[in-house]
């Protein structure tokens, strides 16, 4: 599915929206790959979410001046959908495994508990991903 978006040229124009509202800074593409990707990847999952960015992200890489700044939109995107995966108990396939096990040793966790909880899991890590981005890339870079 997603080849088929490349090939009629929908990648392309999601990549060129997106350097379009960010201007091309590299700051500003950075941050909001990091904070879309994690709440997406937790609903829709890690695998499909990141294969369908992936091709938008390299669009977007190809336009960065810097090589580094380039580096810093795949972390974001790593990053942002690997702490998604804790959002809900769907976001990563070992969280359906880790809930189907609770379940059968008679503590089941619902849906629900498990987004409470991995909500918070979720915004901290975010949050320090960013600082981290920040701080790696473009404070020290």
């Amino acid at each position: 599915m997603v080849g088929a978006l490349v090939k009629t040229g929908v990648i392309d124009q999601l990549a060129g929206l997106a350097r379009e509202a960010t201007g091309g800074m590299a700051l500003l593409t950075v941050m909001p790959i990091l904070g879309v990707s994690a709440p997406v990847s937790g609903i829709v999952n890690t695998i499909p979410f990141v294969a369908t960015m992936a091709p938008i992200v390299s669009e977007l890489a190809a336009g960065m001046h810097d090589p580094s700044h380039a580096n810093a939109l795949w972390w974001a995107l790593t990053l942002g959908a690997d702490f998604g995966g804790n959002l809900t108990a769907v976001g990563a396939s070992a969280n359906v495994i880790m809930v189907g096990i609770a379940r059968r040793a008679d503590n089941p966790l619902s849906f629900w508990e498990f987004s409470r909880k991995g909500t918070v899991v979720t915004a901290v890590s975010v949050a320090l991903a960013a600082i981290y981005l920040w701080l790696r890339y473009f404070a020290f870079g």
